[in-house]
């Protein structure tokens, strides 16, 4: 299973943010390389959504999943 933290967040958030978090702890947490900073109420609920929903990847692939069973694959 996949860790939803707050780097995984920031990811689906912003695929090219460059940043370094230390203890999954937005006060350790450093934007770097001119990323734009995202609130931690914005991180906090994406791994909220995460969990009830899935990251992208497992939207993915659960879609992929489904269409083959669509075809009877």
């Amino acid at each position: 299973m996949k860790i939803l933290d707050k780097a995984t967040a920031i990811k689906e958030i912003n695929p090219n943010a460059e940043f370094t978090i230390s203890n999954d702890s937005y006060s350790e947490l450093e934007w770097l390389n001119g990323t734009t900073p995202i609130s931690e109420s914005d991180i906090d609920a994406k791994v909220i959504d995460m969990k009830a929903n899935g990251t992208t990847e497992d939207k993915k692939k659960a879609s992929g999943k489904q269409k083959l069973l669509d075809l009877g694959l």
